[in-house]
């Protein structure tokens, strides 16, 4: 969704670090934000739950989620 200009990126980034999990997070031309992440089911499972609710400033109205393969590369978490 619309989130720029409220931090999303970086609470994003932080949640991502805190899972252990490996991927990245975007702006999009288009206003929304994309993220790509790796790691264990679990850690992923809250990791989305914390992107659902966004930092304080934010108003996170969908979060679309696709399963692909994992690419097995350990890369840590970036902003791109």
């Amino acid at each position: 969704g619309r989130v720029q200009g409220v931090g999303f990126r970086f609470f994003t980034h932080r949640a991502a670090v805190v899972e252990g999990l490996h991927g990245w997070v975007r702006n999009c031309d288009d206003g929304n934000v994309e993220v790509q992440v790796e790691g264990e089911a679990e850690s992923i499972e809250r990791f989305e739950r914390q992107l659902r609710q966004g930092p304080p400033t934010a108003r996170v109205q969908a979060v679309d989620t696709t399963f692909t393969s994992p690419s097995g590369h350990d890369t840590g978490f970036s902003i791109r």
